[in-house]
């Protein structure tokens, strides 16, 4: 989770069954370096002691609203000036009830009403509780007041039904925290940002294909940075084995020709392209309609087979993305390619920049301990016209701030 060091999170916990998640919830906040207070119903204390999440947070847990260890604070509007973000989870239909309609019987309720800063409601409850009118009316008004609503997972509830009205999982829930607090004034609001990332695969037949070792780890965290800055983000995606980044539009690719169409498709109103896709330089000339046997190569095979037995598949070029780009996109997109090299990596990325017509480009080289593919680390030096910054090794977390920030600061020039 990203650094939330000078952010403040309420947990609202109400007497549902669910309520034990909530100590992972308030525990990797607390880790993550915000200020984590916990407010419980008296009904919630049944499921779980305030002493468990006194222990994670370091912070008194509330219950009650007139508890004497606050007397020289008015503590329900202390804390609700405090807090930077408010979620309530697990929400029983009763405590969306009183929400809903202003209610403010208890501590949390208070602080609840109490409260400007941003509001996330997670309902939990019963699948027939859950879909009942009154309970959806309830939802509606919260949306219709401002608040954020997660909606119910579904699956098998602790009543023996199966169906929605699970709480989420500690890590969604805090996904949905992070997203609103990370960066409080959003600095790329408004902009649009198209990511590329991971391999492309160019067939041979319906059961080969040319890839390279691209895992799309890189460009993952950069759209996930992105999106964490505000902005409006579309991940154009090859084969990859990663979770799909939350609040990112995903869009999923094969080959170049797959990811040309599709940045074809984005440009005209992108703000922002990020090129770190490892798109293949070549495809073969001709694709089989079936599986190639061995020994078997003819007319119609890719495979070129020679007298003495040995073979080779003729390759054609594909689609040059950025190039057609550098022709193509409108006056005021930012564009960043990246560059993996082998040798000369400060000349011939340098180079790729002039020729692509790239506002920047992110070198590494395949030479350099903890860069490369696969790792979860990387070594990058960006360059641009100005010149070039080398950075240590770092997390790709680490380096795609890195990067957002170059990016900002260039924008901002502008």
């Amino acid at each position: 989770m990203k650094n939330l060091n000078g952010r403040c999170v309420l947990l609202g916990i109400t007497g549902g069954i669910a309520a034990y998640k909530m100590a992972n919830v308030a525990s990797a906040l607390h880790k993550a370096g915000a200020k984590v207070h916990v407010i419980m119903t008296e009904n919630a204390t049944k499921f779980i002691t305030p002493l468990t999440f006194e222990t994670l947070t370091g912070s008194k847990c509330m219950v009650d609203t007139f508890d004497r260890d606050f007397q020289f604070d008015v503590r329900h509007i202390s804390v609700a000036k405090e807090a930077d973000v408010i979620l309530v989870a697990p929400a029983t239909a009763d405590i969306i009830a009183k929400m809903a309609h202003g209610i403010a019987d208890d501590m949390l309720t208070t602080v609840v009403l109490a409260a400007r800063c941003p509001k996330y409601v997670s309902p939990s409850m019963n699948t027939a509780m859950l879909e009942n009118p009154i309970t959806q009316d309830n939802i509606s008004l919260l949306r219709k007041y401002g608040f954020t609503i997660i909606d119910s997972a579904s699956g098998y509830l602790a009543c023996g039904d199966t169906g929605s009205g699970k709480l989420p999982e500690p890590e969604v829930l805090c996904r949905w925290i992070e997203h609103e607090i990370a960066y409080p004034d959003k600095p790329l609001k408004g902009k649009k940002v198209v990511v590329t990332a991971g391999p492309t695969q160019e067939a041979l037949d319906p059961v080969r294909y040319i890839t390279n070792h691209s895992t799309g780890k890189m460009g993952y965290a950069i759209a996930r940075e992105a999106m964490l800055r505000g902005a409006d983000v579309t991940l154009v995606s090859g084969k990859v084995a990663l979770e799909p980044v939350p609040f990112v539009r995903m869009r999923g690719i094969t080959s170049a020709a797959d990811m040309f169409d599709v940045i074809r498709e984005e440009l005209p109103d992108t703000d922002i392209l990020i090129k770190s896709a490892a798109v293949a330089d070549y495809r073969p000339a001709v694709v089989a309609d079936h599986k190639i046997k061995k020994g078997m190569a003819d007319d119609s095979s890719p495979i070129v087979q020679s007298g003495d037995n040995s073979m080779s598949i003729p390759l054609v070029r594909t689609q040059d993305i950025l190039g057609w780009v550098a022709e193509n996109h409108h006056p005021g997109l930012f564009v960043c390619g990246f560059s993996m090299e082998t040798e000369n990596m400060l000349a011939n990325s340098s180079k790729k920049l002039v020729k692509k017509k790239l506002d920047m480009i992110v070198a590494n080289s395949l030479r350099t301990a903890g860069a490369g593919f696969g790792t979860d680390t990387n070594v990058v030096t960006i360059i641009t016209k100005e010149g070039a910054q080398e950075l240590p090794i770092m997390s790709k977390d680490e380096v795609a701030a890195k990067i957002l920030d170059k990016i900002e600061s260039m924008e901002e020039e502008k």
